[in-house]
């Protein structure tokens, strides 16, 4: 019974709080038409030096036409450019505009200021704790699932 009354509240708590959690934690990113991940590539531009789309695919362990997707719209938006290394002319490096700067800046900002709010909300140790939990639940739930799953569809 006690595992019932967990399901329904864990069944609750996902339709009031963590369905809208990413369009919360998305918010300043969406002001500028972008999604979370595509901010998060315009901050790996950012503060990584020499990056290139495939870099940003590994680091984030997708394919690389999904981060191309993403980094069209980057592009659209002319807050990143493209440019070829010079010894090989086959690579391109991903750099951003002015625009793509101050557009990086401003919500790299705003995601502080939201953060600090969370954390002096809660206090630093009820954070850390939610973060641990969080670290610790991908590693055992939701990464053995995935480990499970691949192993499943190489025996086939």
């Amino acid at each position: 019974m006690a595992s019932d009354d967990l399901l329904n509240r864990a069944i609750s708590l996902y339709m009031s709080t963590l369905k809208s959690l990413d369009s919360f934690i998305s918010e300043p990113a969406a002001k500028y038409y972008l999604s979370f991940e595509q901010y998060l590539i315009l901050h790996d531009i950012a503060t990584q030096k020499k990056i290139m789309l495939m870099d940003i695919a590994e680091q984030r362990q997708v394919t690389r036409s999904a981060i191309s997707r993403q980094i069209k719209v980057l592009l659209n938006h002319k807050y990143v450019y493209q440019r070829a290394d010079p010894n090989d002319r086959r690579r391109l490096f991903l750099h951003l505009t002015k625009e793509g700067k101050r557009v990086e800046a401003e919500i790299s900002q705003d995601v502080t200021d939201r953060f600090t709010g969370w954390v002096q909300i809660f206090g630093e140790e009820k954070a850390q704790e939610f973060l641990d939990f969080l670290e610790d639940f991908d590693r055992r739930i939701v990464n053995q699932d995935k480990i499970e799953q691949q192993a499943s569809s190489e025996s086939k």
